[in-house]
């Protein structure tokens, strides 16, 4: 359980690493300090040295991997093996001084994760996967809801923008969540969204355009745990692909039928 080409442990020794550093920087960041990569997308130093430090420290573990990297945009995902890094999920979430932001690092094998970490940085809880492992925090192992009452389903969603027909159909399907079903929240970090998917605090996960930083960790949490991940389709293509639907089996089913009625893509 300790390996995957790599040390599971000394993997997770650099992201606590790399997570004393962001929780240093939280205390004494301001968001006047923040650039904005897009009107709405912020980016800072916080970032950019934390990436540099899990891409140097990952180099040292696997050389020959390849890297897909969010802040350098560096890809070269025709690598055997991948380094997935996202080095602070919910940066916007960071620059505010919410608590609710963490470090996403997956390893693939021929596009396919085989080990994945989200560190929730602020609690100290790092969830963790290896394929065919399971999905752990800690020492304790995950497994999703089991919940079938949708009165007592717990979804959570981000928001997208960028294609104006496509978000309306998104948010006519966020008005009929909110009909349906127990609860909705909306975290600001599609990395612990995953993992709390996995861990059973919350049901379901469904968002649209995202990338693969975002999400390479978080699925396989999702299905070491037990549960279902795949595109507002239904198909595996959720990784390099436009949208995301993650859950148990049960939960799954129900958003899936629910974004097809709407043609949701």
């Amino acid at each position: 359980m300790d390996s995957v080409v790599v040390s599971r442990r000394a993997l997770e020794d650099l992201l606590r690493e790399v997570g004393a550093y962001l929780r240093t920087q939280a205390q004494s960041f301001s968001r006047h300090e923040a650039e904005y990569k897009t009107a709405r997308d912020p980016v800072s130093y916080v970032d950019r040295t934390a990436e540099a430090l899990l891409q140097e420290g990952c180099h040292r573990l696997l050389p020959e991997a390849g890297f897909i990297l969010e802040e350098t945009g560096l890809s070269n995902s025709e690598n055997e093996f991948v380094w997935v890094i996202d080095p602070l999920d919910g940066t916007k979430n960071f620059v505010h001084g919410l608590p609710l932001f963490g470090i996403s690092v997956a390893l693939l094998h021929r596009g396919s994760p085989v080990l994945g970490m989200v560190y929730a940085v602020p609690q100290d809880e790092l969830f963790w996967a290896v394929k065919g492992q399971g999905a752990y925090l800690g020492d304790k192992r995950l497994s999703v809801s089991t919940y079938t009452d949708p009165d007592k389903l717990l979804v959570v969603t981000g928001f997208m923008y960028r294609d104006p027909e496509r978000a309306e159909k998104y948010f006519q399907v966020l008005a009929e969540v909110m009909r349906r079903y127990g609860g909705l929240r909306r975290l600001g970090s599609a990395a612990l969204d995953l993992a709390y998917v996995a861990a059973g605090r919350l049901d379901v996960f469904y968002e649209m355009d995202l990338n693969p930083w975002d999400v390479a960790a978080g699925s396989l949490l999702v299905q070491e745990a037990g549960g279902l991940v795949t595109d507002f389709t239904g198909s595996p293509n959720y990784l390099f692909g436009t949208s995301i639907l993650a859950g148990s089996a049960w939960a799954h089913g129900e958003l899936l039928s629910l974004l097809r009625a709407y043609g949701l893509q």
